[in-house]
Parts: C-alpha cells; sequence; structure tokens
C-alpha cells in the first residue's frame, strides 16, 4: 500500500512538474531595486516565426527614369525612380496581401485607377510611415519601420482596436461606474476601466498619476484617475510582454531620474500613437466598408499592439527600413554617369 501511495506521489509530483515552465529573470537596474524583467521561455518562442522579416527585393536600377514619368497618378511616391517604385509595391504585397497580390490595391487592366479603398488606403499609410521614420525618431530611432512591422502578411493587421461599446443600462443605473468591473483585453483582463485605449491614445488626456513626494500634499490625482492609467498600464505591458519595471522603477513611480530609458521612449510613443489616430486613421473611417468596422461603426486605430505584438520591441529590433530607404524619405542617388565625370575631371 505504501508503495502504491509512494508511486502515485511520485506521478503527481512528476505531472505537475512537466506543467510548470521555468521563468528566467534578466536584472536591468542597481541590486535592490526590483528592476527585473521575468520571461517564459515558451512565450518567447512563440514570437520567433511572427517576428521574422521577408527576404528583401532585388535592388532597383537607380539609373531609371522617375516613377511620374512612368506611372500615372503617382500622389505619394513621386521622388523614386520607376525601378524602385515598383520594387516597393513589390514589397508591399508581400508585407500586405502575398495571396492577392497587386490585385488587392488595383484594377489590374488600370493600375492607376483609385476605385479599391485599399489603395487609397494604401497611399495614405504610406505618408504616414514616411512621417513615422521622419518625425518620430524619438521613438522609433533609425530602426525605423515598414509596412511589414504592422501587418506582418496580413491585410489587416493584428493589434488594431475599435472603441469599446458603453457598458448595458443596468452597467450604467450603478453609481460611480466609471467603466469599470467589466473585463475586457484592452486592460488585461482586469476589473480596471475597460477601454483606455480611448481614453489615452486619441485624446491627450494626462496619463501620469503617481505622486512624486511621499506626502499627498500637492497631488490632486483622484483613485480613478489612477485606475484609467494603470488600465492603459495593463495594455502597453502585455503589447510589449514585459512588466512594469521595463520602465519604472517600481518604489518610485512618478521619479524620472530613477526610471530606465525606455520610459522616455513609450512617452514618445504614446504621443506618436495619438497622432497617427487623429491625423491618418481615424479620418479614413469614411473610406472603410461596413465589414472592416466595428458593430458601432467605429473605424481601426493603432496602438502599441499593432506594431509590438508581444515583443519588447518589434521584430525584436531588426530593421528593414535600410532595404526600403524611400519610406524614410531618402531616395538613393544615381551615380554619375561617365560622360559627367569627364567633363567634370577637365
Amino acid at each position: 500500500m505504501k508503495t502504491a501511495i509512494a508511486a502515485a506521489l511520485l506521478l503527481a509530483a512528476w505531472a505537475l512538474g512537466g506543467c510548470t515552465e521555468r521563468t528566467e529573470a534578466t536584472q536591468r537596474g542597481p541590486n535592490g531595486t526590483s528592476q527585473m524583467q521575468l520571461a517564459k521561455p515558451a512565450q518567447k518562442a512563440a514570437l520567433v516565426d511572427i517576428n521574422k522579416i521577408p527576404a528583401p527585393e532585388d535592388p532597383a536600377d537607380i539609373e531609371s527614369p522617375p516613377a511620374t514619368e512612368v506611372f500615372v497618378n503617382v500622389q505619394v511616391l513621386k521622388d523614386v525612380s520607376a525601378t524602385e517604385f515598383s520594387r516597393l509595391m513589390q514589397a508591399l504585397s508581400t508585407w500586405v496581401a502575398p495571396v492577392e497580390g497587386c490585385d488587392y490595391c488595383h484594377n489590374p487592366d488600370k493600375l492607376e485607377s483609385d476605385e479599391k479603398y485599399p489603395k487609397v488606403v494604401a497611399r495614405r499609410m504610406l505618408q504616414m510611415t514616411r512621417q513615422i521614420n521622419t518625425d518620430w525618431k524619438p521613438h522609433v530611432g533609425e530602426t525605423g519601420v515598414t509596412c511589414w512591422t504592422c501587418h506582418r502578411g496580413q491585410a489587416v493587421p493584428s493589434g488594431d482596436w475599435f472603441a469599446k461599446p458603453g457598458p448595458h443600462a443596468a452597467a450604467r443605473a450603478q453609481a460611480n461606474f466609471s467603466g469599470q468591473n467589466l473585463p475586457s483585453e484592452y486592460a488585461g483582463n482586469s476589473a480596471l476601466p475597460y477601454d483606455p485605449l480611448s481614453a489615452f491614445l486619441t485624446t491627450g488626456n494626462e496619463v501620469r498619476v503617481q505622486g512624486t513626494s511621499p506626502l499627498a500634499a500637492g497631488n490632486l490625482q483622484s483613485i480613478k484617475q489612477t485606475e484609467w492609467t494603470y488600465a492603459l498600464m495593463m495594455y502597453m505591458s502585455n503589447s510589449l510582454g514585459v512588466n512594469c519595471t521595463y520602465c519604472h522603477n517600481t518604489r518610485a513611480m512618478g521619479r524620472w531620474d530613477e526610471s530606465t530609458p525606455q520610459r522616455a521612449t513609450a512617452w514618445h510613443g504614446i504621443r506618436m500613437v495619438r497622432e497617427l489616430n487623429t491625423a491618418y486613421l481615424m479620418p479614413m473611417t469614411p473610406l472603410f466598408p461596413v465589414h472592416r468596422l466595428s458593430p458601432e461603426g467605429d473605424g481601426p486605430k493603432v496602438g502599441c499592439a499593432t506594431c509590438h505584438k508581444g515583443s519588447f520591441k518589434p521584430l525584436y529590433g531588426a530593421s528593414s527600413l535600410k532595404d526600403y530607404p524611400v519610406l524614410a524619405g531618402v531616395v538613393p542617388a544615381a551615380p554619375a554617369s561617365a560622360a559627367a565625370i569627364a567633363t567634370a575631371s577637365k
């Protein structure tokens, strides 16, 4: 009997041990500050495929004529050569519509036509990508972004979001409801306010609530405001696959001088996302067909998860922008011709 019990206990211990995955810890700050990142190997392994980058297209002939001399209705990429334009279009089909190809955006019999809405959207997204790479370096650095950063081979990128509908009538009747107790993925399925993205990623509402003094004097932030901020922080943490200490020293959340450099990067990222939503995504809502909208008629918007997809850096920090510098407004210069060199040397 004792042998059978011991065997059963050993089997149970073995089974439980097989279900328990070790957690990796990386110290990112001074000892004793608890600035440690936790991760599970299986979680990181699951993100390997989604963070791969397609091989770049073959280099373009930089001596080809301008795209505007070869193609009709070129409105954004007027500063690139015809072959560089074609090269980018081929990459776009890989990044966004690998099955449909060029026909996803174009009428194959009339490429210049704007009759398909994805073409009009793509044009605006090219403008947006160029602005990110030129005006938002404090967030994207020299790594930059391309269409692949968000789309990863899908016409509709994962990680986009819509405004959450208001609570039902019974919930609205509760006193001081404040958007709570309706768990949503935006707030990490917690009981915190269910739509912090609309509150902070489409408006300039202040995020910071943590005091910088041990005393309450001078800090007028309320508990309710704090709960909205923490809901956003839950979303950001899940989007990047990190815990709070990736940006903060949690013993003093409000202290910038005790935070990591990533906090400043995130500060710029919040403001970048706000601009992308208000200047690009939200104005395009009337262009989208009904099946691309939420049941309430809201259009898709971008957030941290759209690019990061669970990784602390999109694509683990790899850059495909270097292969497509035209997406940063940098156009490779054509080499001087032999005749020009000969003339200059006289």
